[in-house]
């Protein structure tokens, strides 16, 4: 079970972090949506100042060890702003939450304490550019000795520009997958970019390539043939972050919505007076209402101690069908001018749609739900907790 923090310092933590979004971070959109780059030397140290690295890092390794349903309204508020930053901060939490998770002492007092100040920087590396999903790998781990010989390619990685240690899958054996962390400076392992994304603009999403790159056998993550099982439980949590990440771009575009029907003038009254809009805003309400008690009732279950396999991926597919019906809608209200960049509703909109492909796309949440309830998964009752 997860505690967390006490309420009084939770609060002088989440207000210092919220205050470090708006008045130092959400004053970068313009700049990293024209360059299409965060300025690292301005937002690293802001991520570092006001704790956001550290957020869910235990507190005997240097964190502020949140519970879950204390990261999730931060993690969302990070999601009202240029999306890349989210980005940033979302990928090195989860690496470092899977690592307290799962990792064994050596690998947590090795580079915890470094992860939760930011001094080191976290990434993971499963997907591949000619495979499909999960346990669907090419990268191989050999053991050799006391060392594992990796080979294979990986891409789309977030964070690969900035990280100091990557998390890698890769077989083992013709069925074991297995988790190897691999430094960034190891020799044999090379780092490219990609192009540019939709959204998020920024944060970087590269290809790694392994060519005979050897790290000691301790860098195994448990065992051989586990990799499997991590991997399932890392994203059945982090299916939660994803889902938090579209209840705030969620939240920013409404509220925006509001606004501006309040102030947009057509016919000589404000569009807020047309039924056509109130109903666009309902609509968004109910969204951003749903999906916030979805949110409310998974991270009590999780820090209750309970596994999450299905809600964690009908809660990360109703959000990216959430935040995109909101994000629609909000193009609507705002109309043509909404489509240019002078209201961050274009961002926004954009942004909203990594979320469909971040921890699985759609087709994986349903196979992944679906295959629970056949084995008889059933749903416990949070307010039973």
């Amino acid at each position: 079970m997860t505690t967390g923090l006490p309420e009084d310092d939770y609060r002088k933590l989440r207000d210092a972090v919220f205050a470090t979004i708006w008045d130092e971070l959400d004053p970068l959109e313009e700049q990293i949506e024209n360059t299409e780059h965060l300025p690292y030397d301005v937002v690293l140290p802001a991520l570092r100042s006001c704790g956001a690295f550290g957020l869910i890092v235990p507190r005997e390794y240097g964190g502020s060890g949140l519970s879950i349903a204390q990261y999730l309204p931060i993690l969302a508020e990070f999601a009202k702003i240029q999306g890349g930053i989210r980005a940033v901060v979302h990928v090195h939490n989860s690496f470092a939450h899977a690592l307290s998770d799962f990792g064994g002492e050596e690998h947590k007092k090795e580079i915890l304490p470094g992860a939760a100040t930011g001094e080191k920087s976290l990434a993971f590396a499963l997907t591949e550019p000619g495979n499909g999903t999960g346990a669907d790998l090419s990268t191989t781990a050999r053991r050799d000795g006391d060392e594992y010989v990796l080979n294979g390619r990986k891409w789309l990685i977030t964070n690969s520009d900035i990280a100091s240690h990557f998390l890698v899958f890769a077989k083992t054996s013709e069925k074991d997958v297995s988790a190897i962390i691999v430094p960034r400076d190891a020799p044999g392992f090379t780092i490219a970019p990609l192009p540019e994304t939709m959204g998020c603009k920024g944060a970087e999403h590269g290809e790694l390539t392994f060519t005979d790159v050897r790290v000691p056998a301790s860098a195994l993550v448990g065992a051989e043939g586990e990799g499997g099982a991590h991997l399932e439980r890392a994203l059945e949590i982090s299916r939660v972050f994803i889902a938090a990440s579209s209840l705030g771009t969620a939240s920013r575009a409404l509220e925006l919505s509001v606004k501006f029907a309040k102030e947009r003038v057509t016919f000589g009254k404000p569009i807020a007076s047309r039924q056509a809009i109130q109903r666009y805003l309902a609509e968004m309400a109910a969204d951003v209402y749903a999906l916030r008690g979805m949110l409310a009732d998974t991270a009590a279950k999780w820090d209750a101690g309970q596994r999450i396999p299905a809600e964690s991926s009908l809660l990360k597919q109703f959000g990216l069908e959430a935040v995109g019906r909101v994000t629609d809608r909000a193009l609507l209200v705002h109309g043509g001018i909404g489509y240019t960049r002078k209201y961050p509703i274009e961002r926004l909109y954009r942004d909203a749609r990594l979320n469909w492909l971040e921890e699985g796309t759609p087709t994986i949440q349903y196979l992944v739900a679906a295959r629970e309830l056949l084995e008889g998964y059933e749903f416990a009752d949070a307010f039973s907790l």
